[in-house]
């Protein structure tokens, strides 16, 4: 049974960046109720009502993962450790961005699925891409021209796909016999810990945990049998699911990361009502350390007009009532406005001067990369602000 135990407030779509703030243009903004719930018998924790698919994975998709140095290089690393580990034959990633895992491969093993035209576009270039969403009817579509698949890999993406038993399904049916499906997404425990609400936006309808995992995969005869803890997007879970028939068996550090899971309480509601009262703590402390600078007439801007920081600014109502802009390298973001609070965008080489002297971390998860680039705002005594784990000055 669902409950509910966290309301986010009315939320945007996270990457629906709008190129103009006129009266036509806001009457046409969409937004959504964003509610948490848990589920008491499979332990899965997502998103009330999710968002219809086709508003937001359109052909004006913001973000390129290829843009970050740091998830270059985890891709790099990622592709090298399952090409040894697995040798697979034949290569299909479900959520292929822009291409930055796969490019790791040799091009005629490779097949990418992306239902955002522009990065499919973009994909197609180098090597055969399916540019739709994921589901049984694609899965036949690419086995007529190709033979089953050895390595499914899916970062960020299966969390944001509403049906499961679809997505499941036809992970089944485009596997071969000993093939293995590896999924990367944030991990639920690593979300209390840090008390990272801002995970919670409309595309992660769910978020994933061993317990559910493990779970969920049993009703359509696959099996978890590996798990790998990694720091992408402030922690994150890799898993690694096979046919039940497969001949993979489950390893220690999976058996103990669903020890530390029950552990924690990730299969209890009491847990994730206890997280809620956390998340309205830090809403109140955000707002009143903003306050304070603002009252002392500090130039406020915020860094990376992030999907999560969209969550954050709209739950908290932080506009530009606090910061003056957003600054972001993404250049099909630069020159438009933040979802919802409407904060303009500039690219850093404009909006990041000396007259700005703090900065909230909007990409929480890159703050080692972030502090390395930025030592001179850091020497002349600029600031970051964040909320994770909890509200401070860095």
């Amino acid at each position: 049974m669902k409950k509910i135990f966290l309301n986010l407030g009315k939320q945007p779509i996270a990457n629906s960046f709008l190129s103009s703030i006129s009266k036509n243009s806001l009457q046409k903004e969409y937004f959504y109720k964003l509610k948490v719930c848990f589920d008491t018998e499979n332990f899965l924790v997502s998103v009330k009502d999710p968002v219809n698919p086709k508003i937001q994975y359109t052909d004006e998709y913001a973000h390129r993962a290829s843009e970050s140095e740091t998830m270059r290089n985890a891709f790099k690393l990622t592709a090298k450790k399952l090409h040894e580990r697995f040798k697979p034959k034949k290569v299909m990633e479900i959520g292929s961005n822009d291409g930055v895992f796969l490019k790791n491969f040799k091009k005629n093993k490779v097949i990418a699925v992306e239902p955002c035209k522009n990065l499919a576009n973009l994909t197609r270039k180098k090597f055969k891409t399916y540019p739709s969403f994921w589901d049984k009817k694609l899965s036949n579509k690419i086995l007529i021209k190709n033979s089953k698949i050895d390595l499914v890999f899916s970062s960020n993406t299966i969390s944001h796909i509403p049906n499961l038993k679809e997505t499941f399904e036809a992970v089944y049916n485009i596997l071969s016999d000993n093939g293995v499906l590896v999924i990367e997404d944030p991990s639920l425990s690593s979300i209390l810990k840090i008390n990272s609400y801002d995970q919670f936006y409309d595309e992660h309808v769910y978020v994933f945990s061993a317990l559910s995992i493990e779970s969920i995969v049993k009703k359509y005869n696959l099996k978890l049998f590996d798990i790998e803890k990694i720091n992408n997007h402030g922690g994150s879970l890799r898993y690694y699911i096979c046919k039940n028939k497969g001949n993979y068996k489950s390893t220690a550090r999976l058996k103990k990361i669903l020890s530390e899971e029950k552990t924690q309480g990730l299969n209890n509601l009491k847990t994730f009502k206890n997280f809620a009262k956390r998340v309205h703590k830090s809403k109140q402390q955000l707002i009143a350390l903003l306050k304070k600078l603002k009252q002392k007439n500090k130039k406020i801007i915020s860094y990376g007009a992030t999907y999560k920081s969209t969550t954050v600014f709209n739950y908290c109502k932080i506009g530009t009532n606090f910061f003056h802009y957003v600054t972001d390298t993404t250049k099909n973001k630069q020159g438009k406005f933040t979802p919802g609070m409407h904060i303009p965008i500039l690219p850093p080489e404009i909006g990041f001067n000396e007259s700005v002297d703090i900065a909230y971390l909007g990409a929480w998860n890159f703050k080692k990369e972030i502090m390395k680039k930025e030592k001179e705002f850091r020497k002349r005594g600029g600031k970051f602000i964040t909320h994770v784990p909890k509200v401070k000055i860095i």
